[in-house]
């Protein structure tokens, strides 16, 4: 017994590192390169909102139009990756943020920079979604965590590297160029997922079926989940997608140049892109709630905090620690989505889950404008701040009635199962 319980680990880390490894082509690497496109638009949005004579918080509003974006463009996506397959839906997701990049960088007003924004959320929908379908059908559920949280390392991977490479084009030949950096990216992404072939599931693994049932009729069938822990995770999407928006407007508001603010943007994501994996880790063998409630908390407290930045050195800690919670929470909420599905319309599930966190995503760039516009910035900060200890608490309340693998124990009792 002894000599098989100081094996069995040692087996099952090869078996994990050699399947995420093969997962690489197919799922990471066209992720990573599709997310240094969003890296390197994330700094200058709002900035380029300013550009167009925007307010601060008319600035802050723009950025939320990616989130509704998504939003909008989330059930049809999975309408569209249950008909279609999830390479093909996410090649013509590819083809319509190109489409969506360029009326951004040729946007000559606040109108057409919204609208190219809402194309580029709807085609985030759909790129997501399907990769997040793609994982949950050809990945063990033991291993789920580890290849979520790389998935979503992957995308922090690219936005460490997006930014970056947006402050050189945009210190050679301006503002805009961030966008056609950008639209590079997305098209090698499509160049990948046009040459790479999809892994088929391994034995044993029950695949998502699709066709079956719409979205409505699972909307009906999982009302209570939708309803409780979806509340959590709409809180986890608001407080995210504030980060991204705080932290240039209060660089603004601080005086730094785009240039700096892109160098602040990337060595923050570095942090958060360094986490990701030992989180997915910490994930499947101590279980969810060992994660998610750290990760929000975090959060939450550093952008409460980003107001008492008056340096940018100070703003960069702050902005590293922020990072530090959100990266500590990598793949957190598609790992839920994935523990939650069902087989039996598992992608139309995850259509209506990710309508729940990117409504989120909407949501929280709309609350610092709105509080910034009828107050100040910095409790605009603070507000959407506070939903982070919100989510903190939900999702230590819901999370072990809807996930299998929500604690350790939890892990070890379904390890034991045949």
């Amino acid at each position: 017994m002894g000599r098989s319980r100081s094996a069995g680990p040692s087996s099952q880390e090869a078996g994990t590192g050699s399947t995420l490894l093969s997962l690489a082509p197919s799922a990471f690497l066209p992720a990573i390169v599709y997310e240094i496109g969003n890296g390197a638009i994330a700094p200058i949005i709002a900035l380029t909102a300013l550009d167009l004579h925007g307010s601060t918080s008319t600035a802050g509003f723009m950025l939320a139009f990616l989130g509704i974006g998504q939003v909008l463009g989330d059930i049809p996506a999975s309408a569209l990756a249950d008909r279609v397959g999830d390479r093909r839906a996410m090649m013509l997701a590819a083809g319509l943020a190109i489409v969506a990049l360029l009326i951004c960088f040729a946007s000559p007003t606040l109108v057409v920079l919204g609208l190219g924004l809402l194309i580029l959320g709807a085609s985030n929908a759909t790129f997501y979604l399907a990769r997040q379908s793609y994982l949950t059908d050809v990945v063990p559920s033991k291993m789920r965590a580890r290849a979520m949280s790389t998935l979503g390392g992957s995308h922090r991977v690219g936005l460490f590297i997006g930014p970056f490479i947006g402050a050189v084009a945009i210190s050679l030949f301006g503002l805009r160029a961030a966008y056609l950096v950008a639209v590079t990216a997305v098209a090698c992404a499509a160049l990948l997922l046009a040459l790479v072939p999809d892994l088929p599931a391994p034995p044993g693994q029950p695949k998502g079926v699709r066709g079956g049932i719409g979205s409505r009729a699972m909307l009906s069938a999982y009302r209570k989940l939708f309803t409780t822990l979806g509340l959590a995770v709409f809180l986890v999407g608001a407080v995210r997608a504030a980060r991204q928006t705080v932290l240039p407007l209060w660089a603004e508001h601080l005086g730094l140049s785009p240039a700096s603010t892109s160098i602040v943007f990337g060595i923050a994501n570095a942090v958060d892109m360094a986490l990701f994996y030992p989180a997915g880790k910490a994930m499947d063998q101590l279980g969810r709630i060992a994660v998610a409630l750290p990760s929000m908390t975090i959060l939450g407290v550093s952008m409460m905090a980003l107001p008492l930045t008056h340096a940018p050195w100070t703003l960069t800690v702050v902005a590293m620690i922020m990072s530090f919670g959100n990266g500590i929470g990598s793949g957190i909420m598609m790992t839920l989505g994935a523990d939650a599905a069902p087989a039996d319309g598992r992608v139309r599930f995850l259509g209506i889950w990710r309508v729940l966190s990117d409504s989120g995503n909407a949501a929280g760039p709309i609350v610092v404008s709105v509080v910034a516009g009828v107050s100040s910035l910095a409790i605009g900060i603070v507000a959407i701040g506070s939903a982070g200890l919100l989510a903190s608490v939900g999702l230590g309340r819901w999370v072990p009635r809807y996930s299998p693998f929500a604690t350790r124990a939890a892990v070890r009792s379904r390890a034991q199962q045949p």
